[in-house]
């Protein structure tokens, strides 16, 4: 038999392989317009951040704007799995939007790091991550605080989405525990510009203390109206305002504000014995070397922890296949799912396959807005 003909038909084979995609591409979905683009923002910063390859595969990144919009976001993620074929997907900072990607990242069995605390249907997360703290987790030590400081009445004043009633609702069970009773809840949607109508009902009850649950420059409109409204008691923060826009939009009506937050944002003041301490320092040296002094966010700080996160389970998931193939897309999943205690700059992270939030109990701490400036409350 004729040598040519025996080996024509494997050379032709071999020219038309697909060749071994030599790159990971991840695509990212990001609020840099809209409500949320004071979330958005950082985080987009925050990639700077990120190396340039990890496991010896380059990184790609792909950032598209979801202008804060749910309908926007899917599009985006439909694209990056459809068209980009990513190997993962990151965002929304914005809650709502990241939820609604997270069907898209299900469907197509493609990892998802939401930079939100996203709630889904019990079972609907699978390829899911969060690195943000969860609602409830951080609502432990706002309680903590206020009952250490002998609040008794709280008022809750957040958005009328996903985020806010998950805060009520988590906030709500941690504080009953504790002897503290939610007086009246009152909810605004993002857009609004006034919430005078929900301010003076709070403030008519007269509660111990405020719960806001907003985010970045948001999260000061109704923090001034309450004290507008002439209320004096304290006001409390959830960690979607723990940036500096809550102070420069605020000014002097968020003196004296305590915001709950990752250790992230106030590394620097605290003890070395802090597993997150060095991670924190590190990201604070290295983003403000970028943007600024005083310019460290806890949105920023969500991508600092998801390099961190790649770099130990990337190399886990190459040894069982190749970028660009659902095999290394399932690998990824199961990479992060089995990477067991991992600390990072907002605290130690623990994902396992029936916990895709991780964050640790003892993760948040509260700060208090003094002089226009962090300070950690003891």
């Amino acid at each position: 038999m004729n040598l040519r003909k025996l080996l024509l038909p494997a050379v032709v084979a071999l020219l038309f392989q697909p060749a071994a995609r030599a790159e990971i591409i991840i695509g990212v979905s990001l609020p840099l317009t809209g409500p949320a683009s004071g979330l958005g923002i950082p985080c987009n910063n925050g990639l700077a951040l990120w190396p340039k390859s990890i496991g010896g595969e380059t990184l790609r990144v792909i950032v598209l704007d979801d202008a804060s919009d749910p309908t926007v976001g899917v599009k985006n993620a439909r694209r990056f799995v459809s068209e980009d074929k990513v190997d993962l997907i990151v965002g929304s900072a914005a809650t709502p939007v990241a939820l609604a990607m997270s069907d898209v990242a299900a469907q197509a069995k493609t990892v998802q790091l939401a930079a939100s605390p996203i709630v889904t249907a019990p079972g609907k997360d699978e390829w899911s991550f969060r690195l943000a703290q969860s609602n409830a987790v951080m609502a432990i030590p706002v309680v903590a605080h206020m009952k250490k400081h002998g609040v008794k009445t709280v008022g809750f004043l957040g958005y009328s989405d996903t985020y806010g009633e998950s805060w009520l609702n988590d906030f709500t069970k941690e504080a009953k525990a504790a002897g503290i009773t939610v007086v009246g809840a009152e909810r605004f949607a993002r857009t609004d510009t006034s919430v005078t109508a929900q301010a003076l009902k709070l403030t008519s009850a007269n509660p111990d203390a405020i719960l806001i649950a907003a985010s970045g420059s948001g999260a000061a409109m109704p923090h001034k109206a309450v004290v507008d409204r002439g209320y004096r008691g304290k006001i409390y923060q959830t960690h979607s305002a723990a940036s500096r826009d809550l102070m420069r939009v605020g000014g002097k009506d968020v003196e004296g504000a305590f915001v709950v937050s990752g250790p992230a944002t106030v590394a620097d003041q605290l003890p070395d014995s802090n597993p997150s301490k060095k991670f924190g320092v590190d990201y604070i040296a290295r983003y403000e070397k970028i943007h600024g002094a005083g310019s460290r966010n806890q949105f920023a700080a969500h991508m600092y922890d998801a390099a961190i996160l790649l770099e130990k389970a990337v190399p886990v998931a190459l040894k069982k296949a190749r970028p660009g193939t659902p095999e290394f897309r399932a690998a990824l999943k199961e990479a992060l799912e089995n990477g067991g205690v991992t600390p990072v700059s907002q605290g130690i992270i623990n994902y396992t396959p029936q916990d895709h939030w991780g964050f640790t109990k003892e993760t948040g701490l509260i700060m208090k807005v003094v002089n226009g400036d962090w300070k950690v409350e003891q």
